[in-house]
């Protein structure tokens, strides 16, 4: 038997290794879907955001986008000039901090954004429709535990 360092016997016996093929599965759905619109996954899960912060009146600054996403600031920072280019956002200077930027989705952006949560929310009811309502509820559970800061 050779010597590995792996402290599982099959690399489906890893949650990591789970996790990675789980979201390497539902990206690749999502990034199929959103090509269409010439719109990255992270570009979207920005837009779409806004649009939540938008309807909540919450500050739309780019340091928020951050943390509510969990993008890294250099994705959020590159996509953010790209969806200004392509005319979906709009970067202004912020209110109260003259360091920070306020962003805000265009009327043409928050069109694309009406149409495009639909088309991923479809792709989720059908990727996560394999699981029961009751595994879909513990998954959520879980995940919301992981991704606390």
């Amino acid at each position: 038997m050779i010597d590995l360092p792996f402290g599982f016997d099959k690399p489906e016996d890893s949650p990591g290794f789970l996790l990675w093929q789980t979201t390497m599965v539902w990206q690749r759905l999502i990034k199929k879907a959103l090509e269409a619109h010439d719109i990255s996954h992270a570009q979207f899960v920005i837009m779409a955001t806004l649009l939540w912060f938008e309807a909540h009146h919450y500050d739309t600054t780019q340091i928020l986008i951050v943390k509510w996403s969990k993008l890294d600031k250099m994705t959020v920072s590159k996509s953010l000039k790209k969806l200004v280019i392509q005319g979906w956002v709009n970067r202004i200077e912020h209110q109260t901090d003259t360091r920070a930027k306020t962003v805000l989705l265009t009327k043409k952006g928050k069109a694309l954004v009406h149409k495009l949560v639909p088309i991923v929310e479809n792709i989720d009811n059908h990727f996560f429709g394999k699981t029961s309502q009751n595994e879909q509820k513990n998954l959520m559970q879980i995940l919301k535990k992981l991704t606390e800061e």
